[in-house]
């Protein structure tokens, strides 16, 4: 799954850890977020989308769409 979480974050100046404790993961979850390594859950996703103020799909896209 593609994100803007790294690009989102940077626009804020928050480092990982800073993302990390506004979600209630760890850093190394954010790291593999953003790196594509990890799928957020659902619920992790719904929490990212309203701290960031934005839908789901504006910061997570599935690999598979055009």
């Amino acid at each position: 799954m593609k994100n803007r979480m790294k690009v989102l974050r940077a626009e804020r100046d928050w480092t990982q850890a800073d993302l990390a404790g506004k979600l209630e993961v760890s850093r190394q979850t954010i790291n593999a977020i953003e790196k594509g390594k990890f799928d957020p859950s659902l619920p992790l996703a719904f929490k990212a989308a309203r701290l960031f103020k934005l839908q789901i799909e504006e910061i997570f896209q599935d690999n598979n769409e055009a």
